[in-house]
Parts: structure tokens; C-alpha cells; sequence
């Protein structure tokens, strides 16, 4: 088992920067309507402001966004770019629960570097003492080896700003959880699967959250901060959607262990629905109504090849819907009056009252249009891709 560093720019950041340049769309993450600027001798922080209460401001620390001091720290075998995504955001939702958007502002982790991290997602052995996957046993049977269990850590933390001072105030930690384990028994060969219940990895879970929690109130800065554990099932390589979070805890006063878990039922799916996502909990009225949308889109641009989305769940209510349009146009022309069909059809068959977002790509990945519109919103903003670079 190999742990490497990947980096990635989510849909969500690339849309945040677009939204940025060209619209009046309030849906990035970090805003940029207002900032304030606390400084300390010859050094500068800044935060980003926000344009909507709903999200996070962000740290700007001497000009430069201040990043993860272990980002992009993951166990090689994750194939999903999904899973990397939806534990983003999950966690992020997670962290509102305790964090407030309106008090605490966000900052990438800063108190686990890359080398930790990378040690933690290791098999515990000689070599490796601090290992959060258990040992090898030397066997190689689908259920009779040890399994790695975890895949994914990253840290948030949520920094108070009084006056001209920005103080810790919090630490969100997510550990992300295979339902899957892919394995080979001799280098180079053939994938093998071990299979993994949601009892099983949340028990897992459970356990290792306690040791990072025990390991992080030895750091004298977090000695006595609130710590938020939150634990995130990873769908398997071949999900069309990522996995979601299903536990989370929260140490107080210095605790080091934590028994008080809540179970979060939320979920992701793919319209048009299957039967396994109708079985899973998928609301009929949501699947009627993306198939509508579908049919209409479909019959009046027949120069299609999908049309897809991803539908996320919170206590079986639709939360977010992501749409993707592949198509097969390749005029300019054809691409506006399409975005703006499409602007009419989600208005008119898409249900109301969630976040909406529609990506128009070309068959070879190319991004031609993107459309959204917020949960309290009824228009949709849009913007066509010009090669001309034209807003």
C-alpha cells in the first residue's frame, strides 16, 4: 500500500473563479465581496470576505492563499476523483454544525504536515508505530486479510477574528473510509476486492478517530479547542458518484475521547434514477421530475450524448442538484441557444428550492456552458465559453 500527494481543482473551485470574473452569481465558496486586514509587525492577514452567508470566509495570510500544510495527501489506490470532492464539501457541511459561518472563518489545516498525514494512512508496523490501518496479517483472501480501512485525513481549522487578531477556535479532522479495499497479492498483478459494511468501517472509523484525537491534543495549540470527528464512507472506483459522511463527534474542554456520535443519513445518487438508487431511498418526485427535464432537453436538441446528474441527499430531502450535458455541437450558435433553452427547461422542470447546477461539456471534456441557480433563487445565471474570451 502506497501513499502519495495528488492535487486537484475541484468543479467548485473552477467555478468560483469564473463566477468571480463574469456574473452576479453569489455560489463560490470564499467570496470576494469584502475583506478586512489585521496586521502584526511586518506581517499581513487578510480574509477574503464572503458574498453569501452560507459559506466561509477564507485566511489570506502575506498576499497568498494559506494552503494545507499536508494537501493532497491520499493512499494511492483511490481512483474516484468523486470521493476527493464530496469529502471536501461533506466535511465542510459537517463543520457548520459546530462552526458558524457568521463567527469563524476558514483556514486549511496547519497543524498536521505532509509527513504525518502520510504516516497515519500507513499500515501500523516496525517502521511505521503511528499507522491508523492495522497490520499486515500476511494473508491475502478477500476476507481474510486485513483490510485498509482508511484513505483519506485532512484537517480544517476555524479561526475567530477579534479585533485585529485571528485565534484558533476549532478543528474539523475527516477520516474517509473504504467500503472498498482494492488489493494485489504480488506487484503488477491482477485487482482483487475486499468488501467493506458501513458497520464495519464506522466502527473502524470510530476507533481511529479517538487515536487522532489523543494525538492531537498533544499539540499545546490544541490542547483544549473544540476537535470535530467526522467519518466518510468512500464509494467504490466505479461510482458515478462520490461517498458521503455518515457519523460525526464533537471533544470539548480538552477531552481525548469521544462516545457521543451522531449518525448523519445523508446520500448521493445518479438520475436517471436505477434501481438500486429508487431502492436506496432516491424521492420519486425528484427522479419524475430530472426526467422530464431530460425528455424535454433531449427532443428538442437531439445532438446529445448524456445527460446525467448527481442528486445529493440530507435526511431524504434533495439538498443539491449537479446536472451534466455532454453534447455534440460544435458552433458557437448552437451552444447559446441551447444554454438559453436550458435556462427555460430547469426553470420550468427542475424542482425549486435546492441549489441547481448545469455544466455543458463537449465530448472531448471541454466546459461550453455553465448554469445555476441558488436554493432561494427562481432565474438562472448563465455563461456560454467563448474562445474569444467575451463575458
Amino acid at each position: 500500500m502506497n501513499v502519495k500527494r495528488i492535487r486537484t481543482i475541484g468543479l467548485v473551485a473552477v467555478a468560483a473563479i469564473v463566477l468571480a470574473a463574469c456574473g452576479n452569481l453569489k455560489s463560490s465558496s470564499f467570496g470576494s465581496n469584502s475583506t478586512s486586514t489585521t496586521t502584526t509587525g511586518s506581517k499581513t492577514t487578510t480574509t477574503t470576505g464572503s458574498t453569501d452567508s452560507e459559506f466561509y470566509q477564507g485566511v489570506i495570510k502575506n498576499g497568498q492563499y494559506r494552503t494545507s500544510k499536508s494537501r493532497g495527501v491520499n493512499v494511492s489506490q483511490n481512483d474516484n476523483v468523486m470521493n476527493l470532492k464530496s469529502f471536501e464539501t461533506g466535511l465542510l457541511d459537517v463543520s457548520k454544525k459546530e462552526f458558524s459561518t457568521s463567527k469563524y472563518v476558514y483556514q486549511e489545516g496547519q497543524y498536521l504536515s505532509t509527513s504525518t498525514v502520510e504516516d497515519w494512512l500507513g499500515r501500523k508496523s516496525k517502521s511505521n508505530a503511528t499507522g491508523l490501518n492495522p497490520a499486515s496479517n500476511g494473508k491475502t483472501g478477500a476476507s481474510t486479510r486485513n483490510p485498509i480501512y482508511l484513505q483519506q485525513l485532512e484537517e480544517q481549522d476555524y479561526m475567530i477574528q477579534s479585533g485585529s487578531k485571528l485565534t484558533l477556535g476549532g478543528v474539523t479532522v475527516g477520516l474517509g473510509l473504504n467500503s472498498v479495499d482494492y488489493y494485489t497479492k504480488v506487484e503488477y498483478g491482477a485487482t482483487y476486492e475486499t468488501n467493506i459494511s458501513t458497520t464495519e468501517l464506522t466502527a473502524q472509523g470510530k476507533r481511529m478517530a479517538n487515536t487522532v484525537l489523543q494525538r492531537l491534543r498533544q499539540k499545546s495549540a490544541l490542547k483544549s479547542v473544540p476537535i470535530v470527528l467526522a467519518l466518510y464512507k468512500q464509494s467504490s472506483n466505479d461510482s458515478l458518484v462520490g461517498g458521503n459522511m455518515v457519523a460525526y463527534a464533537v471533544s470539548k474542554n480538552g477531552s481525548t475521547s469521544v462516545s457521543d456520535w451522531k449518525a448523519l443519513n445523508w446520500n448521493n445518487y445518479v438520475f436517471p434514477a436505477t434501481t438500486e438508487s429508487k431502492n436506496a431511498g432516491a424521492n420519486s418526485t425528484d427522479t419524475s421530475d430530472f426526467s422530464s427535464f431530460k425528455t424535454h432537453v433531449q427532443n428538442f436538441f437531439p445532438n446529445l450524448s448524456g445527460v446525467t446528474a448527481n442528486a445529493h441527499y440530507k435526511d431524504k430531502s434533495l439538498s443539491k442538484l449537479s446536472v451534466n450535458i455532454t453534447t455534440k455541437f460544435y458552433s458557437e450558435t448552437e451552444i447559446i441557444s441551447f444554454t438559453q433553452y436550458l435556462a427555460t427547461a430547469a426553470k420550468r422542470y427542475l424542482p425549486s428550492g435546492v441549489p441547481v447546477e448545469i455544466t455543458v461539456k463537449s465530448a472531448n471534456g471541454d466546459i461550453q456552458s455553465f448554469l445555476a441557480r441558488t436554493a432561494k433563487g427562481s432565474a438562472y445565471y448563465t455563461h456560454v465559453f467563448s474562445d474569444q474570451g467575451n463575458n
